[in-house]
Formats: structure tokens, sequence, C-alpha cells
């Protein structure tokens, strides 16, 4: 009985889990918005020094 219960309350448990990671939250959102800015700013800065030195960063 207990084995049944905990495999009962596992399964729920994932179902749960599993269906809130379908939607992106808005901290979600707000990370990838900065991981961008901080990739976009980065190909900047590497553009400006192939400008500069005229060879790859």
């Amino acid at each position: 009985m207990n084995l049944k219960l905990l495999s009962v309350l596992g399964l729920v448990t994932v179902a749960v889990f599993g269906a809130g990671c379908e939607k992106d939250g808005p901290m979600e959102n707000a990370g990838e918005t900065m991981d961008n800015a901080v990739q976009d700013m980065g190909n900047g800065v590497e553009d400006t020094c192939e400008d500069v030195t005229n060879e790859n960063c």
C-alpha cells in the first residue's frame, strides 16, 4: 500500500512540475532579454575590435 501511494504521489509531482514548465514566466522572459542584451554588447565590442585592428578578435 505504501509503495502504491508513493508511486501515485511521484506521478502527480512529475505531472505538476512538468506542466509548470510549459509557459515562460516573467522572470524567464527578463532573463532571456538580459542574455540577449549581453550577447549583443559582446558582439558590438568584437566588431569594434575588428574594425580597429583589422583582424579577428
